[in-house]
């Protein structure tokens, strides 16, 4: 996160913040070389007496000021627009965690997992409920826990107005449309907490619905999930881990039954009229 007296970006924790952070400071040596560069021509314009008796004209001089700032946006865009397709790039996911915006908290599915998913809110934990250490309107009841060096799915939505999902650590802004969908690929490269806020204004609480992720190991995701999805199943009155694949199959089956008895309706009345 962000501290006093910071320049630069936040320091990248994934593979695409690593990525642009090497991209920012890429650019701000090309800007600081051509701002010195413009700096002592104007001092030099500026001292002198205006008046030439040596160079009067000079194609040589001409080519290098056409080329060289041309070679420059070269330099600049060639390295932009790979990094752009990299951030739209979503390799295959191992999970995936829907982000669903809400008028002012957030909610998060997550996806891939037998057969089933797992869900649950986040809202704001207020200033009387903080603990020492945390962050005042960053913390969260319950924060959106990740695996490091595992290949995540992003998908953000929203079911009111349009939300986003920024997480600047990670290098991550997606807005949440209704009715839409929209993906980023994660990949955490080392455990911590991060945080972010919504970045589109979305009503008058718009500042009260602070994002937080938990990146933690292998081992501690795998048994956070396992043991959330089980108690899931067990509350909504489910056995085990078959409870999800149970109802999906009733279901399917409820839908089979039902339209079969639509089509048998349908027949005997078009062969009852006939």
């Amino acid at each position: 996160m962000s501290f006093w007296s910071q320049f630069g970006l936040q320091e990248g924790i994934t593979a695409i913040g690593m990525e642009v952070q090497g991209l920012y400071d890429y650019g701000m040596l090309i800007l600081v070389l051509v701002f010195s560069f413009v700096s002592y021509s104007m001092f030099k314009v500026l001292v002198s007496s205006f008046s030439s008796r040596v160079c009067l004209e000079s194609q040589w001089l001409e080519v290098v000021w056409t080329v060289v700032p041309f070679g420059l946006l070269l330099a600049l865009g060639l390295p932009s627009i790979k990094l752009l397709y990299m951030m739209d790039e979503v390799d295959i996911p191992e999970v995936t965690v829907k982000v669903i915006g809400h008028q002012w908290y957030w909610s998060y599915e997550y996806m891939d997992f037998r057969g089933g998913q797992y869900s649950y809110d986040s809202y704001m934990v207020r200033d009387s409920s903080l603990e020492e250490g945390n962050y005042r309107l960053l913390e969260v009841d319950n924060r959106c826990v990740v695996s490091c060096l595992l290949q995540m799915r992003v998908l953000v939505t929203s079911e009111d107005v349009v939300h986003s999902w920024a997480v600047p650590s990670a290098s991550v802004k997606v807005d949440g449309v209704p009715g839409r969908i929209n993906q980023v690929g994660l990949c955490f490269l080392y455990p911590g907490v991060f945080y972010g806020q919504c970045s589109e204004l979305c009503g008058v609480n718009h500042s009260f619905m602070p994002i937080c992720v938990e990146a933690v190991s292998g081992k501690v995701f795998g048994d956070w999930i396992v043991d959330s999805h089980n108690g899931d199943v067990n509350v909504s009155g489910g056995s085990g881990g078959d409870g999800g694949y149970c109802s999906m199959v009733l279901s399917a089956i409820r839908y089979v039954v039902w339209g079969t008895l639509k089509v048998i309706g349908f027949l005997v009345g078009y062969y009852s009229e006939s």
